[in-house]
């Protein structure tokens, strides 16, 4: 019988992709970071109006684990990093997969600027020189990256304003199909500054309360990360997590148990700063590769 030539013919990228993911541990081991492991089986997720959880019995399947990465810190751990699986339901496409790799790494005691150092790092560790070329296209890894706010990205490549975007209903739909596509192809873009209702788990800005400390990092047109200096107010938190259910069941979604025991242990975090970076994507990136199917052994298809 002849092997499965759809699996032996991603051999090659595969083996490039334990080679990079070996690489992103050494980088942060070097940093003094901590690995550490937490449940993928979780009672409750961080409730996002986009974002929906695979069920697992009367729990779910984690969507990223950084609430209890964050009680981590709260229990007085340093930097921590975390290579681990989510899930989320009903993505699927060239660049989305409904279970994927997630890096997260956390630091206490800064704010999202040391983590666009920390991307810079990193991009540098994982090529050869300051440059990368994807899809023919060269890349200029050289520091400092540009940073862009979501305002001034609106008012160059939108066809509205934030304001005008939110109104509306339509700000990720004016992110994704005119401001994404136009971002520089030559150089990775760190878009800054989101409104104060995308915040997420962002805190604002105490000198512009309008906007987030939020950013996503964007390389060849493709959004490889999402970074937060991190709310540690309890009530507000609650607050967000209680407008987004409220969302969620206006739209008919289904409902998620309160995060509790995060809630709970919120006042003891101290100031930080968080990312996650789609490890898939970045395979993709580092290896030339068009679509996400290349870059894993099994797609849900094949199962």
């Amino acid at each position: 019988m002849e092997p499965n030539w759809q699996l032996a013919r991603k051999r090659p990228v595969l083996e490039k992709r334990a080679r990079i993911v070996q690489a992103i541990r050494a980088f942060f081991i070097d940093q003094d970071f901590l690995e550490i492991e937490t449940p993928q089986r979780i009672p409750a997720n961080a409730p996002e109006f986009h974002i929906d959880a695979v069920p697992s019995g009367d729990w779910f399947l984690q969507t990223s684990p950084e609430l209890a990465m964050k009680r981590l810190l709260a229990a007085g751990y340093g930097n921590i990093f975390q290579i681990s699986h989510c899930w989320r339901d009903g993505e699927r496409g060239s660049r989305h997969l409904p279970e994927y790799s997630m890096l997260e790494w956390y630091r206490p005691g800064c704010d999202y600027h040391r983590l666009m150092d920390d991307c810079e790092a990193l991009l540098e560790a994982l090529t050869d020189s300051n440059k990368l070329v994807y899809q023919d296209n060269e890349i200029d890894l050289s520091r400092p990256w540009p940073r862009l706010s979501v305002h001034q990205a609106f008012s160059l490549y939108a066809d509205c304003t934030v304001e005008e975007s939110l109104a509306a209903g339509r700000f990720d739909e004016v992110i994704s199909l005119q401001i994404e596509p136009q971002l520089p192809a030559d150089r990775p873009t760190l878009l800054t500054e989101y409104p104060a209702s995308q915040a997420s788990l962002a805190r604002l800005k105490p000198e512009n309360p309008t906007v987030a400390e939020r950013f996503e990092l964007y390389i060849a047109g493709m959004e490889l990360a999402n970074a937060f200096s991190e709310l540690v107010d309890c009530k507000e938190q609650s607050e967000r997590f209680s407008s987004e259910e409220r969302l969620r069941r206006a739209a008919g979604k289904a409902g998620y148990p309160a995060a509790t025991r995060f809630l709970n242990e919120l006042p003891n975090m101290p100031q930080a700063a968080g990312i996650a970076l789609g490890i898939d994507r970045l395979v993709m990136l580092l290896s030339g590769c068009n679509s996400i199917d290349e870059v894993i052994a099994f797609t849900p298809e094949l199962l």
